[in-house]
């Protein structure tokens, strides 16, 4: 009976194994075989700096004498490393001098076979070995000599297991979002009571790159010490003095009544005192729409924009309220240019269970869509959160959806549980947040004492692009 038949966990385990000085005679080789991929040029710019627009940059790239990407010439010398280190002559060496010709590049896609010979056994256990790298075509991309110490001693060590690596730029995703706004006219924004550095800044800022028209509403006094505090000079900005925040929220939502701003945005208040000005009976900005809050999280395991809804306004929505959630959702992913909105209704299951009143939520939304009440996007529900957005997971419990694995939009049963899936994600997967209120009669760019200077564009860029969605004629 074998090993693997006996059930010893070592039996399939892999193993590294070198050859020692005894071991080893002239002639003796040992190759491997790689294919030059996008990521293996990230990972090695990441590890080595060198972020050369020959490896980085594909729009320089087609400009040079290559006319595309290459890889840094040392990746060819890594892996001759690598053969060194872990074949011939393996674990235990010890590295004295390598010399490297690079003939010709290596680009995106070529594969590559390294291999090492050895030419000389010398005294006290030194080696030299010819090094060479050939690609899929028979060309010799880099030939050299390596001078090692080769080990005495047999090991034998259970092969390391490396860790999984996710590259991502960070917040790729929300400078796409800010790249389409280039064409876009300015929306003039009343910015509610920024009487700290960060959120003025934030808001001149969004103003600088062109996105808004900032109009400053609070305590004047405050304003212009956050200015000083910050270095940023006020000269050409509108600012209407209000004596304290709640007074600021008032004012602008006026502003916006009176059709002299376009969108709000918070400043140094609580969202509480905001939205009370904004959802006053009388004198604020409700619509027929519920009002709800969308998270756009730019996450680094996730392919495209996350939208979550609705982590900030409506605490335990009902039946109507979810519907006017899950229609804000994908009209801003309209917005964004998502053609056809993918829409996930979350729950602890993918099944109906009538003790679960999520589960009912969620298959009257998706009737709801059928019949026309929920338009530009297309729903399903009830999935679990793994089953949203993991293909894996969405396969091994055999779903048939064009949802499942692939949402755009996550819904939330309510707001806890929006809240905790936004900021887990944010606090434990380095996801970027912006945000928005939409359902008023004009965007909410909600802000948090914790974004970066990128998400605050970024939540800019979000009204920006729903003003412009709503009103192509003006845009």
């Amino acid at each position: 009976m074998s090993a693997l038949e006996r059930g010893d966990p070592t039996a399939t385990m892999q193993y590294i194994e070198n050859k020692t000085y005894d071991e080893i005679s002239v002639g003796d080789s040992a190759d491997l075989t790689r294919t030059l991929k996008p990521q293996d040029i990230e990972l090695f710019a990441v590890m080595s700096g060198d972020v050369n627009p020959a490896h980085v940059d594909a729009e320089y790239a087609q400009t040079d004498m290559f006319h595309g990407v290459i890889a840094h010439g040392m990746w060819g010398g890594a892996l001759i490393s690598a053969v060194l280190g872990t074949e011939l002559p393996g674990p235990g060496t010890i590295f004295l001098n390598q010399s490297l010709k690079f003939l010709a590049p290596v680009g995106l896609g070529d594969t590559v076979t390294v291999r090492v010979e050895v030419t000389q056994k010398q005294e006290k256990g030194r080696l030299i070995l010819a090094c060479t790298c050939q690609n899929q075509h028979g060309t010799m991309v880099i030939e050299g000599e390596a001078r090692v110490i080769a080990p005495y001693d047999k090991i034998r060590r259970p092969r390391v297991t490396l860790p999984q690596v996710h590259l991502h730029v960070q917040a790729a995703q929300y400078a796409n979002l800010i790249a389409a706004t280039a064409d876009l006219d300015p929306i003039r924004t009343a910015v509610v009571h920024p009487c700290d550095a960060l959120s003025l800044t934030g808001a001149l800022d969004a103003g600088y790159q062109g996105m808004i028209l900032p109009v400053l509403v609070g305590p004047k006094a405050k304003i212009e010490a956050a200015a000083k505090e910050a270095g940023r000079s006020l000269d050409g900005i509108e600012i209407i003095d209000a004596p304290h925040s709640h007074a600021a929220a008032a004012a602008a939502v006026a502003l916006v009544r009176a059709g002299k701003a376009a969108a709000l945005m918070k400043g140094s208040l609580h969202t509480d005192e905001l939205m009370e000005a904004v959802v006053d009976t009388a004198l604020g900005l409700r619509t027929e729409r519920r009002m709800s809050h969308v998270y756009v999280l730019d996450v680094p395991t996730y392919p495209k924009p996350l939208l979550i809804s609705d982590a900030a306004i409506n605490i335990y929505p009902d039946l109507a309220g979810k519907r006017d959630i899950v229609q804000n959702a994908i009209d801003l992913a309209l917005a964004l240019g998502i053609e056809l909105p993918k829409v996930a209704i979350l729950s602890a299951v993918e099944t109906v269970n009538p003790r679960i009143a999520s589960t009912l939520d969620a298959a009257a939304l998706c009737k709801m869509a059928d019949r026309g009440q929920i338009t530009g996007g297309l729903l399903d529900g009830p999935l679990a959160f793994d089953n949203a957005i993991s293909p894996a997971a969405v396969a091994a419990k055999g779903i048939v959806s064009d949802v499942a694995g692939v949402a755009d939009i996550l819904v939330a049963p309510d707001l806890e549980a929006a809240n905790m899936i936004a900021k887990q994600l944010i606090y434990l997967a380095g996801a970027d947040a912006a945000g928005i209120v939409l359902g008023a009669r004009v965007p909410v760019i909600l802000t948090s004492r914790a974004d970066s200077t990128m998400s605050r564009l970024a939540s800019c860029a979000l009204a920006q692009l729903f003003i412009s969605y709503q009103s192509p004629a003006q845009a």
